[in-house]
């Protein structure tokens, strides 16, 4: 499939590169958050790896009332909207109620549903009459034959564009484990699917009043997802994980991703034979947004 933003047209399916989606979990301070932006702008434009920043301005469903969730709504977007044009890129942050779809979607080139709120109807219907391409995250609780009706519910309006995120499966208490048959399960759908190798790497809860997680298994399956064919790969990252007031234990240094996202490429290369941006793609796979 195809999107477009102002400043560039991204192209994800079958025989295509594989697409970053990178940023910091939550939007911390405008210059943080440029900061990072700038630097995986660089990288992948160094490397020919299309890109779309990803940054939450607030994050809902944090283990604890007392976690730093992001600065709002108003202000995020705010920030949001102003390194999107001061850096020419697309710009993902995820919504978690349908008073906020309005708004976000004024700056949002690709809206995102949480995995915790992947069925809730309302919410969903809500999104996708933006006519927006809508990144919704498979649950930790479903199986990913469960997101066909989820795809369908976005189709009933019209809307076409659709990504769908493999993000782990719960196992047990406070852990996830990967199971790679769904990438290919959900591209079945259509669609293409993103792997996201940060929260798949999260201990939910695992660290009593936040979430735990082991960034060190980030890399394995973010190749691992690439060899079995994902089109997309979405890492949170930061200066310091850290210090990181959000995800922090799942999230990488930004001074890995240069290699991570070279081998990543390789791989892609290596298990799909890649279309010329001049090439008609054929592969039912490879639909359009307009």
């Amino acid at each position: 499939m195809n999107f477009k933003t102002a400043f560039t047209e991204i192209t994800m399916g079958s025989g295509t590169e594989l697409v970053l989606f990178a940023g910091p979990c939550v939007i911390e301070d405008y210059n943080t958050t440029l900061s990072i932006a700038r630097f995986l702008k660089q990288v992948t434009g160094e490397l020919g790896i299309p890109f779309v920043f990803k940054a939450s301005y607030d994050k809902a469903n944090r283990t604890s009332f007392q976690s730093y969730r992001g600065p709002g709504m108003r202000e995020g977007l705010e920030i949001l909207r102003r390194i999107k044009h001061e850096l020419s890129i697309p710009i993902l942050s995820d919504v978690h109620s349908r008073s906020e779809v309005e708004d976000a979607a004024q700056v949002l080139d690709i809206i995102q549903i949480p995995a915790f709120l992947c069925r809730q109807t309302d919410l969903i219907l809500e999104v996708a009459r933006t006519g927006k391409p809508v990144n919704i995250k498979k649950g930790q609780f479903l199986s990913p034959w469960e997101m066909i009706p989820v795809t369908e519910k976005i189709k009933s309006t019209g809307n076409h564009h659709i990504l769908l995120t493999e993000r782990g499966t719960t196992f047990g208490y406070s852990n996830l484990v990967v199971d790679f048959r769904s990438i290919k399960i959900m591209q079945d759908t259509g669609f293409p699917v993103i792997f996201d190798a940060t929260h798949s790497v999260q201990l939910p809860g695992g660290a009593g009043n936040s979430s735990g997680g082991q960034r060190e298994f980030a890399p394995l399956l973010a190749k691992a997802a690439v060899a079995a064919g994902a089109d997309g790969i979405f890492i949170e990252v930061h200066p310091d994980p850290d210090h990181a007031r959000c995800d922090g234990p799942n999230s990488l240094p930004l001074t890995i991703l240069p290699d991570l996202i070279s081998r990543l490429k390789a791989i892609r290369s290596a298990a799909t034979e890649i279309t010329s941006p001049n090439q008609q793609h054929t592969d039912e796979k490879s639909t359009s947004i307009r």
